[in-house]
């Protein structure tokens, strides 16, 4: 789960952690009201969408950049307006872009330095990760591959969590010493202790600033949060804004259902994430393109398997569903009661391709042959993957 930027700033107050004053706005108005409340002659206007790359953005209007530094409340309105319900297209959103409908009011502060910090969880080392830059304000990714010198990592072990030494090694990697190394040890220490405390799999900041008066802040951030961890976090759930995520995704998790949407014309219906991964690479390598990742798990029942469906058909760019299913503590009889009563209770009218082995697939196989619906059934995934490619031409 991932949230606002203007939501990343009520965690940093919360856990001490100094950023520049700052509000959202749903309107010219609201903005203009916001700044008019700040004692600094700068104003900066983003606008809050779950995507990067704001600031070279560009508007469907025509209005360039999600991002800017002002010198009036009437520029904060005027821009504030040309961003409001508008659609921002920026190199993460693709073409279809996203739709404005916040933007945060921040007073602009004079920097002298700028800095990247993120804590990851590092899985292959089995512990959280602190990664940091003295170039911050870049794609880190372009810094890693120009300038891989230029990153340092400290691992935190998340038993003793961060300790006051390591927040030195960082802070003075990053070159904030003399009188900034306690500012900057006692926000990486909190940047931390946030980091555990609510579950987070990544905080990013970039940049982390230096201000012309010597004060360290987080001046942009990104978090992500473990989702399995959530129920723990009844405060974070609330700042979730659906209408910043993919619509199917959305449906498909209330159901229990894992599902990913992606570019392609073949609905996919696996049980299993590896066997998922191994569907999708299958029908690209005879020249299909999945339309998604759909998971049902181990323990669909027939109604998980019927909202499957209705997902899966209910996307216009869908030609053609492969369901491949490897019953094991998912039984193949199950999954075929399952898409039987989904393809009638939909009225599916697009190709459907079944594989299914596994526990008890020889009932499975039967309940299909005799359902009377329109199924090609297939005796391995290379079968299926072929007739789902040439159903969906």
């Amino acid at each position: 789960m991932n949230i606002h930027e203007y939501q990343s700033k009520q965690l940093f107050e919360r856990f001490g952690v100094a950023t520049p004053k700052g509000a959202v706005a749903n309107s010219a108005e609201e903005a203009a009201k916001i700044a008019e409340a700040f004692t600094h002659n700068q104003y900066v206007v983003k606008a809050q969408v779950h995507a990067g790359g704001r600031g070279k953005g560009t508007f469907k209007n025509g209005f360039k950049g999600g991002v800017h530094v002002v010198d009036t409340v009437a520029e904060v309105a005027d821009v504030a307006g040309k961003m409001l319900n508008q659609v921002l297209v920026t190199k993460q959103t693709g073409e279809a872009g996203k739709l404005v409908s916040k933007v945060l009011i921040a007073e602009a502060v004079d920097l002298k330095k700028e800095c990247y910090f993120a804590i990851l969880q590092d899985r292959a080392a089995s512990c959280p990760v602190i990664v940091a830059s003295t170039q911050g304000g870049m794609d880190i990714e372009e810094v890693a591959a120009t300038n891989p010198d230029a990153i340092v990592k400290e691992y935190i072990d998340p038993a003793l969590g961060i300790l006051p030494f390591q927040a030195v090694n960082v802070a003075c990697a990053l070159e904030l010493n003399g009188p900034l190394l306690s500012q900057a040890t006692k926000i990486i220490t909190n940047l931390y202790k946030l980091f555990a405390a609510l579950d987070c799999s990544m905080v990013e900041i970039n940049p982390l600033v230096v201000t012309t008066d010597d004060k360290v802040m987080a001046l942009d951030a990104k978090f992500n949060f473990d989702d399995n961890a959530l129920y723990r976090h009844p405060e974070i759930v609330e700042m979730r804004d659906e209408s910043e995520e993919d619509p199917r995704e959305v449906e498909a998790d209330k159901y229990n259902l894992n599902y990913i949407g992606l570019d392609g014309n073949i609905g996919c219906m696996v049980n299993g994430a590896g066997l998922a991964m191994a569907t999708m690479d299958i029908i690209k390598h005879y020249g299909g393109s999945p339309a998604n990742f759909l998971d049902v798990g181990g323990s669909a029942t027939e109604e998980m398997v019927t909202n499957a469906f209705r997902i899966l058909t209910a996307d216009p760019q869908v030609k053609a569903i492969l369901v491949n299913i490897f019953g094991g503590i998912m039984r193949c009889d199950v999954i075929a009661q399952g898409i039987v009563a989904a393809a009638k209770t939909i009225d599916m009218k697009i190709p459907l391709v079944v594989r299914l082995e596994g526990t008890n697939v020889e009932i499975g196989k039967k309940i299909l042959a005799e359902s009377g619906v329109a199924i090609i059934t297939a005796e391995n995934l290379d079968d299926a993957a072929q007739k789902a490619v040439a159903a969906a031409q």
